[in-house]
């Protein structure tokens, strides 16, 4: 159980990847915080509707084991998501298009930072 929130979607006991991000708000202005589950509950919702939004996250490469610092994507939607087959923590990767650039690219869903200028809080 996450506070509220039923996680059975999130097999999070699976996943052995420890995440330890440092962010400093200072000098940004954040209207409000949401939640991450409905952050990204509301990033399928609106990629469902053919709408486009904005987030920022804190990158990180797997093979590396390293953080390039924070990315920030103006106008985005998600696509289908990873088969677990495909990549071994599928079930909190999510991917999406850049409609900017036409690039598709992939984050960790527990490195989300903000969405559409909301904070994000796991």
């Amino acid at each position: 159980m996450y506070g509220n929130k039923s996680t059975k979607k999130y097999r999070w006991s699976k996943v052995s990847v420890a995440f330890f991000v440092l962010y400093s708000t200072r000098g940004r202005g954040y209207f409000c915080i949401m939640d991450l589950f409905e952050a990204i509950r509301q990033m399928r919702e609106l990629s469902k509707r053919n709408i486009s939004f904005g987030f920022s996250f804190m990158s990180y490469n797997e093979t590396a084991q390293k953080s390039e610092g924070i990315v920030e994507v103006r106008h985005a939607r998600l696509r289908a998501r990873t088969q677990e087959a495909h990549h071994r923590n599928a079930e909190i990767i999510e991917e999406y298009v850049n409609t900017d650039t036409g690039e598709a690219r992939r984050f960790y869903q527990p490195l989300l930072l903000s969405f559409n200028g909301q904070k994000v809080e796991a």
